[in-house]
């Protein structure tokens, strides 16, 4: 965890609301979930290049676990904050809260957390500032963004193995009891 250097951009957090409109309904008429990753990854991109001063590009997407579904004619808030910071990339955290506008009731419908990579004019990557951690609920967000990034490594990795050698990994279950 570092603290803010002097000159680091204050922007940690970005929210954008929508109106979900008939034209973003699927064919069960709510909104068609591709519609939703694209407004996604949207403001992972604002949240994360307003944060670093640069575009960015999105180098992985976790966890995009859909709870409820969201209607037509309702507002939908994305919360972003950036979480961590490494060299050159940033997670965002996005909550996703849909609201029935004439019961002005809210409901969570989904967090997901995007991995997001400066670049400078020459489409490489480029040293980002580091996230401030100052508030227990910033040193949480922190340590479980931490976390996540050790885990996405290690789901990689053994990805790696399945795809090279899935006949040898198929193996070792045939020796299981079944």
């Amino acid at each position: 965890m570092q603290a803010q250097t002097s000159g680091a951009p204050p922007y940690r957090t970005l929210t954008m609301t929508v109106l979900m409109t008939p034209d973003t309904a699927n064919f069960a008429g709510n909104v068609h979930g591709g519609h939703l990753l694209r407004l996604l990854d949207q403001v992972a991109f604002a949240c994360a290049s307003r944060f670093s001063g640069s575009y960015v590009v999105t180098a992985s997407v976790d966890q995009v676990s859909f709870h409820e579904k969201i209607r037509v004619g309702e507002l939908v808030s994305f919360i972003a904050s950036i979480n961590y910071t490494g060299t050159t990339s940033m997670e965002v955290g996005i909550r996703v809260e849909a609201e029935q506008i004439v019961e002005r009731r809210q409901r969570h419908v989904l967090t997901c957390y995007f991995t997001m990579v400066a670049v400078g004019d020459d489409g490489r990557p480029r040293p980002v500032p580091q996230v401030p951690v100052h508030t227990p609920e910033q040193r949480r967000r922190w340590a479980a963004a931490k976390l996540r990034r050790e885990l996405r490594k290690e789901v990689e990795r053994r990805s790696m193995e399945i795809r090279l050698h899935p006949e040898e990994l198929l193996s070792e279950l045939d020796q299981e009891p079944h």
